[in-house]
């Protein structure tokens, strides 16, 4: 169901596109064209220059194709994967409809998308919706979901990307869609579905839309960089579940920065009933195998 890219079968062909010297665009495997240092693709954000969508007919003829809910290739290993699945929480991964549009459009493209091209988004919204029902309707004939987990990233270090209104008219009809049908369809409906939204930036703002529009249970990273402080969102939502703000950074100061981190937070989160620590993006090289290792044995320890 793909996740910060849209769930491509078949992917596009890796290869580059143009030699720049020290440094060369290379097609990934969305379909976009990502420059990277010469030779390097790990260690620094790489900037994407071109995305895949740019209009209806490109969407028809690099997209649309592969976005078929019923390619049988989505399905092998099926009932292997469902039996492994059963007795342990059982989440489902969606790219969010922001993620989704964003990573083949591009993310100031689709902005201006939203005005200019409507039809574009419609018709890529209902493929999201179509490919989101048929392999979820899929997965629900073997088990119950505990989670339907959201990649969204549509915020970035000042706020949100999108304004509230244009997510309520153009993305949440079609959110609320598949989770009404997704509740019709669980094997124990007794058992409550989380929605958990993943979101980078200062997300602050959209914590109490998702609440109230399509009851968000839990929401993750809580970037701290971007003013995403755990402890304070944990005292303003108190029945918000709570996953990530780990400043990145202060696992990279060591250990006695460490230590008052998580001492300040732990405490907050024990008395509150529940947290779960991770970092507030990926964890980055600079932070020392050692100073990970402190971190987590100090989790153990203050958690207990």
């Amino acid at each position: 169901m793909g996740w910060c890219e849209p769930a491509y079968v078949p992917h596009f062909e890796v290869k580059i596109l143009e030699d720049r010297g020290e440094t060369e665009v290379e097609q990934d495997w969305a379909g976009r064209g990502v420059l990277y240092f010469k030779g390097r693709r790990q260690g620094f954000m790489p900037e994407y220059i071109t995305h895949p969508v740019k209009d209806l007919a490109t969407w028809k003829a690099h997209a649309e194709w592969r976005l078929d809910p019923h390619d049988p290739r989505r399905h092998e290993g099926l009932e292997v994967r469902m039996a492994a699945a059963r007795g342990e929480m059982i989440t489902q991964h969606v790219a969010g409809s922001f993620m989704y549009l964003r990573a083949m459009i591009g993310p100031e493209e689709l902005l201006y998308a939203f005005h200019d091209q409507p039809g574009l988004i419609e018709t890529a919204m209902q493929r999201w919706l179509e490919l989101a029902d048929i392999i979820t309707a899929v997965h629900q004939r073997f088990v119950t979901f505990d989670e339907i987990f959201f990649a969204e990233d549509n915020c970035y270090n000042h706020g949100p990307l999108i304004s509230p209104a244009m997510i309520r008219d153009m993305l949440l009809p079609y959110y609320k869609e598949l989770l009404r049908r997704v509740k019709e369809r669980q094997l124990d409906r007794s058992r409550h579905l989380y929605l958990q939204i993943d979101t980078d930036g200062d997300c602050r703002p959209l914590i109490e839309f998702y609440i109230r529009e399509i009851g968000m249970d839990a929401m993750s990273p809580f970037e701290v960089a971007s003013r995403c402080d755990v402890v304070e969102i944990a005292h303003q939502y108190e029945g918000l579940c709570l996953r990530g703000g780990i400043d990145k950074r202060i696992l990279a100061a060591g250990p006695a920065a460490i230590d008052a981190m998580v001492e300040r937070i732990f405490p907050v989160m024990r008395e509150r009933g529940g947290y779960i620590p991770t970092c507030d993006h990926g964890v980055p090289a600079e932070v020392t195998f050692g100073n990970y290792l402190h971190y987590r044995r100090h989790c153990v320890e203050l958690g207990e």
